[in-house]
């Protein structure tokens, strides 16, 4: 796995972690824990910022509540795994080298790719008049619009899990705002009617107006227009309606889906190329009952699969297939309320949920939950190699 050079000494195999999300995050953080001390396995993660974004609480930034601020180097001190910092530009498959910032090189020998998704703003005006949460920053920004604005409409554009935290979020921060909840489906659709009853209540006691078949198409300087052409007045919009993932896996070359995501084999590897692993919301990966749709919950075994999958390869064994089964959706409603819905393996929902503030204190413990799980990571590796499989659901033949 190393070249030799005439002096007799070896060059490290380098694994490249692009994206320092929850996967990518924890694909370096398990790989090297376990070559800790070792000379020839060298680990590096590019992000394109030390700081880390909790993805999970960003509804709560972007309603102006201060949240502690992570630092990407500091997760990953004792590890041994170097930090870059930087925007990823562009992949060479061929010549196995990352370019950052257009002006710094980095070569590779294994890639894992967890460049994921942000909020797709193709929607016209969109980009310069809505808001979103990609970011830390972006959320920020929402929060500084936000307190200083007397009152008004606030309308959020999507209404999944992402557009449902937000609406709560503002409106219990914001209670002189009014919040408008606008998308195709009904919140909540995917849950036991009892769960799904107890959430569409919860947002109605928080003042917020959520509307099912109101699908935004065109976001202008001071409203919204929906399929139809009604037009909604908003002073605010926020943007969660759909994702979309980097191109640069595409314009690298590697094979992608119809939505840009790295296809991978069984054991996360590019089907095309190798030696690139996908991770997380950047990679297509199937299972039995479908693609794995990104989530916390599915995205950190993946990037905990993938580091053991270059383990097992640079030992010269073969990569064990990769299978995870869902097992909850929670919701939050706001600092003191939530939903949290049971699912099969495959997603669908149980006939279990919690509401309320027990529900709550649950949401709140799975969103701090990475943190210890990375910390356990690095003093016990093999801590973070266990999530459920999903049994009979994942079992799938990936296709050719």
């Amino acid at each position: 796995m190393n070249e030799r050079h005439e002096a007799g000494t070896e060059t490290p195999h380098r694994v490249l972690v692009l994206g320092a999300g929850y996967a990518g995050t924890a694909a370096a953080i398990q790989l090297a824990a376990r070559v800790k001390g070792r000379e020839d396995v060298q680990v590096t993660l590019v992000n394109a910022q030390e700081r880390f974004t909790e993805r999970m609480r960003l509804h709560m930034t972007g309603s102006g509540q201060r949240l502690a601020e992570l630092s990407i180097p500091e997760l990953l001190a004792g590890t041994g795994a170097r930090f870059v910092r930087g925007w990823v530009t562009g992949v060479d498959t061929g010549a196995r080298v990352v370019r950052v910032d257009d002006d710094l090189v980095l070569p590779y020998d294994t890639l894992v790719y967890g460049l994921g998704g942000v909020a797709d703003t193709a929607a016209p005006g969109v980009e310069d008049h809505a808001y979103t949460l990609n970011s830390a920053q972006d959320a920020e920004l929402l929060a500084d619009r936000l307190a200083r604005l007397d009152s008004g409409t606030v309308v959020v554009a999507g209404n999944g899990l992402t557009g449902i935290e937000s609406a709560a979020e503002i409106a219990e921060q914001y209670p002189e705002l009014n919040v408008v909840l606008l998308g195709r489906g009904e919140p909540g659709a995917a849950m036991h009617p009892g769960a799904r009853t107890y959430l569409r209540s919860a947002l109605a006691r928080l003042g917020v107006r959520a509307r099912g078949g109101a699908e935004v198409v065109r976001v202008l300087p001071e409203a919204v227009e929906l399929a139809g052409g009604e037009v909604v007045p908003a002073d605010v919009v926020l943007w969660t309606s759909g994702t979309r993932v980097s191109p640069v896996a595409a314009a690298a070359g590697l094979s992608v889906d119809e939505r840009g995501r790295v296809a991978t084999d069984a054991a996360l590897r590019s089907v095309s190329h190798p030696e690139v692993y996908a991770v997380g919301d950047a990679a297509a990966v199937h299972q039995g009952y479908g693609v794995l749709h990104g989530t916390c919950q599915g995205g950190m075994p993946t990037g905990v699969h993938a580091a053991l999958s270059i383990l097992r390869v640079l030992k010269g064994r073969r990569p064990k297939p990769f299978r995870f089964g869902y097992y909850h959706t929670p919701v939050s409603l706001g600092r003191y309320d939530a939903v949290v819905q049971f699912t099969h393996p495959d997603d669908s929902p149980r006939r279990l949920y919690l509401t309320g503030r027990t529900a709550a204190r649950y949401k709140e413990t799975v969103t701090a939950s990475p943190w210890p799980t990375y910390g356990r990571m690095k003093r016990m590796p093999a801590s973070g190699a266990f999530w459920p499989r999903g049994g009979r659901f994942t079992r799938v033949t990936v296709p050719r």
